[in-house]
């Protein structure tokens, strides 16, 4: 037995009032391939002015701009002299993981508002000092988790939350790519130095945040986990992609992850994800629960959303009811757009951060959790300091 999806779970991304006169100055630390990402949408902001760049690589700020058609942008040989030079409301930190904590704890400490890509940073441990120079600070700080402003990622919250599934006690999710290790853009992801963890911190913290923010983001109380490394340190990979072999040789992050996580409330979340297998999928995310389960179905490459309608399975009257939700389509802007617009509105309007630090320091804490257990060969336990 079928119904229609419900005319109830209908969206559409609400458009604020852009006050032009009023600009924010903004600095883009980093100005690599996802630096590209942020200027695409920062220049649809009338409220914007790009005043500063940095980055580690001789040229290269300078060459980023340039490319882009603006001038008079100063550019800096590091974060520490973009921001001491203190003509930035806000900064954009879009460096490579290794380097995202201390970028934010100084952007924070000198009184600078903070968009920080994703992944938060590598470790609980850093994911700590950044809420802690956070709360000290007073100013914003936002995780770069675009899909949260996905319109279809949103009915999976508005779903959980609306009771239809009853207490949730069960989750599968995860997913990844056939082959799809992040080479096209350099070595930054695969490297230790640089990227220190791999598909969890690339595509694993979005799977992680979609089911977690439709739960309520509960803490993790224990974990068990276990990581792989099988396809980048296999050379004809990457000669197979027309990469040199030698990218096998520093291949040093796990390409492979998996984690059974018992959360409070009685949730045991078992979580895969893959830069790299050989199947098309890792299989649905489904979320159960004592009145229903919802089926996410998956994408062959984490993109944002959903890979297709949702589904409640459910009983109604005696009978098994099967409730379609249709996907929804996207709207004038996208996901990026909204993470930027959000952002910038809290600054402007004293409000709070799109994608507070207070949640994703729990998606911090699994996938640092699951690379400790799996060193350790058992399931540990998770704390999680009072900040």
């Amino acid at each position: 037995m079928a119904h229609k999806g419900l005319d109830a779970f209908k969206y559409n991304q609400e458009e604020s009032v852009i006050d032009a006169s009023k600009k924010v100055k903004i600095g883009i630390i980093g100005t690599g391939w996802i630096a590209e990402s942020h200027m695409d949408v920062l220049l649809q902001m009338p409220d914007v002015e790009i005043v500063a760049g940095a980055d580690l690589v001789p040229g290269k700020a300078d060459r980023f701009f340039t490319n882009y058609g603006i001038e008079g942008v100063k550019t800096y040989p590091s974060h520490k002299e973009l921001i001491d030079a203190g003509e930035c409301d806000a900064v954009c930190i879009c460096t490579y993981n290794a380097t995202h904590a201390e970028c934010a704890i100084y952007a924070l400490e000198h009184g600078v508002h903070v968009l920080l890509e994703k992944p938060m940073c590598v470790t609980l441990e850093e994911a700590v000092a950044i809420r802690r120079a956070e709360k000290a600070s007073g100013k914003i700080l936002s995780i770069g988790f675009q899909p949260r402003f996905n319109d279809n990622m949103k009915m999976v919250k508005d779903i959980v939350q609306s009771g239809a599934l009853g207490k949730v006690y069960y989750i599968q999710t995860g997913g990844g790519r056939r082959r799809g290790i992040p080479t096209p853009f350099g070595t930054t992801f695969i490297q230790k130095d640089t990227g220190v963890i791999g598909a969890m911190g690339d595509i694993g913290c979005y799977s992680l945040d979609m089911v977690l923010n439709a739960i309520g983001y509960p803490k993790p109380l224990t974990v068990s986990g276990y990581v792989s490394d099988y396809f980048g340190k296999d050379p004809e990979y990457f000669t197979s992609e027309g990469k040199p072999a030698e990218y096998a040789d520093i291949f040093a992050v796990e390409d492979f992850a998996a984690g059974f996580v018992r959360l409070e409330g009685g949730i045991i979340l078992d979580f895969r994800i893959a830069w790299a297998m050989h199947l098309d999928t890792s299989g649905d995310t489904i979320i159960m629960g004592t009145k229903g389960s919802l089926r996410i179905p998956s994408t062959e490459c984490w993109n944002g959303t959903v890979g297709g309608d949702l589904t409640l399975y459910s009983r109604v009257a005696g009978k098994e009811v099967e409730t379609k939700f249709p996907m929804r389509p996207r709207g004038a802007h996208g996901e990026f757009y909204y993470k930027m617009r959000t952002f910038l509105d809290a600054i402007k309007n004293g409000g709070t951060a799109p994608v507070p630090s207070e949640e994703i320091i729990i998606n911090q804490a699994i996938i640092d959790s699951i690379i400790k257990s799996a060193k350790l060969g058992k399931e540990i336990e998770v704390e999680i300091p009072e900040i």
